[in-house]
């Protein structure tokens, strides 16, 4: 895939009525803000979801599509998460965030603990305190060389009432990925406590450095004790064909998450299915050109902010099409949100991530480079 299609995008091009991300703002404004790439679609996706739509739109195969679930399981195995059993290792649905929510429901009980590391992923959090849960943080440290798991501070965060670990890999906002010996080290915590976990690998294909390891590779005994959430809509940038699915070596471990959401949770739809199953037919060639645009974004923003705002402190992501960006030094903490917005920029506030990053913000840089352009000089313009 050639650059020259990303490069000509422009807002005309992006802002039409079905598009959350640019028109929750009004017109003018530039929203890098939510989760999703303005890139286009996947040609294969394309042509298999039009080829799709001349049969008929009944009841699919509710209970696991039988093809993508064998192409699932191979990705799988390719990415480390050998020895998968042939049957209940998979549940499908609508999208992580629903899984999130099903697993404090299926591994935890109304007033226990439970561990995430911050910053995070608001419905990290949300999941946990809106079922009745009591988020324990346990924050990161961030060294001269990045984002890094505060070891003291998960020592403390633990209680003898903490039951569920809920880990980000490739964690969003920082964007690290962590390594195999992190999460070794961490596997071992986990294990030491009698920890649940439940890891959100959503991110894993948008790699941009380094080697994703999958959390259940590490450990074979801790892998019984994991859930990982995966799903297509983030690397393919399918947001709007919510699916997604739990993956575990410990079948009961699926039935119970699957029951916490029955009747509860819809399905994927089968326009859903046949997208993922076609992003895994996927040569690869489309992706490739995705994440060598996203390492030129990506290091276009740290040149950036580097020659022209210095006092953003900021560490390039190993994964994701994320920016976390440390803004106190500007002068500005809560409400930074609002600032940007007066000079057209919309960005996540980091407050969201965890009441301790007011001051940060998280800036999307899956856009075109003109976009990405105006975008930093309208964030000098309104931190200078």
């Amino acid at each position: 895939m050639t650059h020259a299609p990303l490069d000509a995008l422009t807002p005309d091009d992006l802002r039409h009525a079905d598009s959350y991300k640019w028109t929750k703002y009004p017109e003018g404004v530039l929203p890098l803000w939510v989760a999703d790439m303005d890139f286009p679609v996947a040609p294969g996706i394309t042509r298999a979801l039009t080829e799709r739509l001349s049969r008929g739109l009944g009841y699919h195969q509710l209970h696991g599509d039988a093809p993508l679930m064998a192409r699932l399981h191979a990705k799988l195995r390719g990415q480390g998460l050998t020895d998968l059993p042939d049957e209940g290792w998979v549940h499908f649905l609508p999208g992580v965030v629903p899984g999130l929510y099903a697993a404090v429901r299926a591994l935890t009980s109304a007033g226990d603990d439970v561990i995430t590391m911050t910053p995070i992923y608001p419905p990290f959090l949300s999941a946990i305190t809106d079922q009745g849960r009591t988020v324990r943080e346990a924050p990161l440290q961030v060294t001269a060389d990045g984002w890094r798991i505060d070891w003291a501070a998960l020592d403390a965060a633990v209680t003898p009432a903490t039951r569920l670990l809920m880990l980000c890999n490739p964690h969003n906002p920082t964007g690290r990925v962590w390594t195999a010996d992190e999460l070794t080290r961490l596997a071992d915590f986990a294990a030491q406590h009698r920890l649940w976990v439940v890891t959100d690998e959503l991110h894993a294909d948008l790699t941009l450095d380094g080697t994703f390891t999958p959390f259940a590779a590490v450990r074979d005994d801790l892998r019984e004790r994991t859930i990982t959430l995966t799903g297509p809509c983030k690397a393919y940038n399918t947001a709007g064909l919510g699916i997604g699915a739990a993956v575990s070596h410990n079948p009961a471990l699926i039935a119970r998450l699957a029951r916490a959401g029955q009747g509860l949770m819809g399905h994927p739809s089968a326009l859903s299915v046949t997208m993922w199953r076609a992003a895994l037919e996927e040569d690869g060639t489309w992706l490739a050109g995705v994440l060598a645009y996203l390492r030129g974004n990506r290091d276009f923003v740290a040149d950036f902010l580097r020659e022209r705002l210095p006092q953003v402190h900021f560490h390039a992501p190993e994964a994701t099409y994320l920016a976390w960006l440390d803004l106190r030094a500007t002068g500005h903490g809560a409400g930074i949100a609002e600032h940007l917005l007066a000079y057209g920029l919309a960005l996540n506030d980091g407050a969201t991530f965890g009441a301790a990053y007011a001051g940060y913000a998280r800036l999307n840089f899956a856009t075109s480079r003109a976009i990405l352009t105006e975008a930093l000089t309208r964030l000098e313009r309104a931190l200078t």
